[in-house]
């Protein structure tokens, strides 16, 4: 992991594809049990930002984590970068409340919501002292958002559905992957989420990925092997 930046500023740099790719594991994978061990473990072998997944029930038919749990995280690793995915029907209910509780990233779905809605709550983000991202899931095209992401620091693509981790990875939406990274702005930050792996990592890479989320194929590992599976995640 470079040391140029401090950590929790690491989505601040905003690099242009095709620059340093990092890993964040998701710890929807974690053992929950020792959840703030297994998260500074992570960090300690080099893991470059922590993946938080918010899940309300509706939008995805699975419940996880609160604002409690990433200001508990917050205060047990207070330089880690926490990025926040919120999966929820209301984001605008929830950023306030993550952004208070320590996060530094948070993103949001395109599916609940009009552009101007969208650029609403990306302001909204930001000045709370967040990055703001767009999320998508595999079956919506990327031109429906093309146009939006202007207003945002990130563009996530959901490579598995959301609402529960261990999916296979879906390959059709490096499309989606490519596209952004063609027509986004110079230095936009593009997430892949689900399904990602040392198999499939290069692939990831060579479409543009700047960011790279694993969940299971990290935490599900012993922790002896984790800084050479994050090796081969960000790759050559």
């Amino acid at each position: 992991m470079a040391e140029t930046i401090p950590s929790r500023q690491r989505l601040r740099q905003r690099p242009a594809g095709g620059g340093e790719v990092l890993v964040a594991p998701s710890i929807l994978a974690a053992d929950f049990a020792h959840l703030a061990d297994a998260c500074r473990a992570a960090i300690d072998a080099g893991a470059d930002l922590l993946h938080i997944d918010v899940m309300d029930g509706h939008f995805v038919p699975n419940l996880t984590f609160g604002p409690a749990l990433v200001a508990s995280l917050r205060e047990a690793l207070p330089d880690a970068c926490l990025d926040v995915h919120l999966m929820v029907m209301d984001p605008g209910m929830f950023i306030g409340p993550f952004a208070e509780a320590g996060a530094d990233h948070i993103s949001f779905h395109a599916e609940v919501l009009e552009e101007a809605d969208a650029r609403r709550l990306a302001d909204r983000t930001r000045e709370l002292g967040c990055t703001a991202g767009l999320a998508i899931n595999p079956d919506k095209p990327f031109e429906a958002v093309a146009g939006w992401l202007d207003a945002f620091e990130m563009l996530l693509v959901m490579s598995v559905f959301p609402g529960f981790g261990g999916q296979p990875f879906i390959a059709d939406v490096l499309d989606s992957v490519r596209a952004g990274r063609a027509g986004s702005a110079s230095g936009q930050w593009i997430e892949l989420d689900g399904g990602i792996g040392p198999a499939n990592a290069a692939q990831a890479r060579g479409a543009g990925c700047d960011l790279l989320v694993a969940g299971s194929s990290f935490f599900r590992q012993d922790r002896s092997a984790w800084p050479e599976l994050l090796r081969q995640l960000r790759g050559p």
